[in-house]
This record gives structure tokens, sequence and C-alpha cells, in this order.
């Protein structure tokens, strides 16, 4: 089903001339509860009994283009499998010509306020059922990473105050990936440079495949910390292990793999002086 349609680029989702990394997960979030809403399971009812409503536990996903000013794009969300307390959603975004920009499937759960998980409503796991559609994308990461090794290590820590959360009172899905980026800036700062001095005509460091495992919710009034360890870089990517914590407990386990494109967000291979910060 169409989710977001034909819905043009705005200004607030905009990092430079491209869309930041966070604008992609909250397409995904808003496109969960579009799907929601159709099948009579919506974000809004699970609230009012207590819930925590479709909650991410694997997310993968891949970039084929970053979105710029000017592009439209539409999301379509269909379901790829079912059980008892999950549904599996496929998000497939693309621009008005009907060319791909970003490919994720989430393995989503409702959850109360102790962590649990809830069993779907049989009718509207029926439905799923019934919905199901035969897709099986590959996406995400590389199980072989490629590059040179890195030891390469650095962290950043957030206090997750009220612009950051929602409507359950949890750190937000979409500034999960701002806090990663941010978290890069700071190690480029510490290495006397900068995303400004670095980036010219292109644009770096922009998250393009990754698969990240919600381990727990961030609640409000926490201290995210995000340690990041650089396992591979290449002129085409630079591939980091993070680790989302707060109160010494693991919240997300995530492979990221950075990339880099150009102005019309086309993957472009990085400059040597934006690799030497990671190597």
């Amino acid at each position: 089903m169409e989710t977001i349609g034909d819905q043009r680029v705005r200004f607030g989702e905009l990092s430079g001339r491209l869309v930041h990394g966070g604008t992609l997960f909250d397409w995904q979030l808003v496109s969960t509860q579009e799907f929601a809403e159709a099948y009579g399971y919506s974000f809004e009812e699970i609230l009012a009994d207590d819930g925590i409503p479709y909650a991410p536990v694997v997310v993968q996903t891949s970039v084929d283009r970053y979105p710029r000013t000017g592009d439209a794009i539409t999301v379509e969300t269909v379901p790829i499998s079912a059980g008892d307390t999950s549904v599996e959603l496929c998000y497939e975004v693309t621009d008005e010509s009907g060319d791909s920009l970003m490919t994720t499937r989430i393995v989503h759960v409702t959850i109360d306020d102790e962590g649990t998980a809830l069993e779907l409503p049989d009718a509207v796991r029926e439905a799923f059922i019934d919905d199901c559609v035969d897709r099986d994308p590959v996406v995400g990461p590389e199980d072989e990473p490629a590059g040179e090794e890195s030891d390469v290590s650095f962290a950043s820590s957030f206090d997750v105050r009220s612009p950051y959360i929602e409507g359950a009172e949890l750190a937000y899905f979409e500034n999960y990936p701002n806090f990663a980026t941010i978290a890069i800036e700071h190690h480029l700062e510490a290495n006397d440079t900068s995303l400004p001095e670095l980036r010219g005509e292109k644009h770096p460091y922009r998250i393009r495949d990754w698969q990240w495992q919600f381990k727990s919710p961030v609640l409000f009034g926490t201290t995210l910390e995000v340690e990041c360890d650089v396992e591979t870089v290449s002129e085409d990517t630079i591939r980091v292990a993070q680790e989302f914590s707060t109160d010494g407990r693991t919240n997300i386990e995530a492979v990221s793999e950075y990339g880099c494109f150009d102005a019309d967000g086309k993957p472009a291979p990085y400059d040597d002086e934006m690799l030497e910060p990671f190597l």
C-alpha cells in the first residue's frame, strides 16, 4: 500500500542539498503509522492502552540515491511475514520516475511498559498474513566487509530530553541516526578538521547501508552513550560498529556503512582526506 504519496522533499528534511539520515528513519515511521491505521490497529489505540506501538526490533536498509531538493518521494509499505507478536514490513521508497531511492525491511513488535511483546489481535494478524507479499530484498551491510581494517574508536553522549522523545516518551526513532552522525562530527573535530572543511561539492559520511538491532527502549531523562568502532575503510564506505547504551545497558547494537554522495545524491568516492580520520 502507498503510505506516502508523491511528497515533495521539505526544507526541514534537508542537510544541505540532500535529506539528512534521520529523515529516512522518519519516513519509515510515518509509513508505519499509515499502515497501522489502514489495518485498524493504530498507534493511538495502542498508546491509549499504555502500549508502545510497532517498536522496531531489527532494521535493515540500503540507500540507492539520497533524495535532494525538488525530489518527490513515494513510499510503498507491505507486510512480508507475520507471527503471533510481530510483523515484518518492507518499505520501498521511489522518486517521481519510479527509480529506487531506498529499500528497508523492519521487524516490528508492540510491547508493554515492561518491554514484553504483546500478541497481535487475531483479526489483525490474520489480515497481515493474508496480505503478505512474496518479497525478500537483500539490504543492509555486506556480510564480509571490504576495505582496509581500522582500529579507530570514538564516542559521544546525549541527554534524552523532551525535544528528542515521542508519544510514548521514549527517544524518537529519527534521532538515533542523528546522534550517530553528531558522534562522527565530534570525531572529526577531535582530529583538527570538520565536515564543512572536508565536504567541498560532495556529501560525505551519509548513512547508506545499515542493520540495527533494538534491544530495549531509551527512556526520557537518561543519558545515551553512542560508542563507535570503525571496522573497515575504503574509497566507497566507512563501516562502523555502534553500541547505543544507557546506564550500562545496551539499547541498540548496529552496523552502519557510511557513504559519500554527489550533489545529485548519487554514490561518489571519498577523497583521501575524508578517510584519514578513520584510519
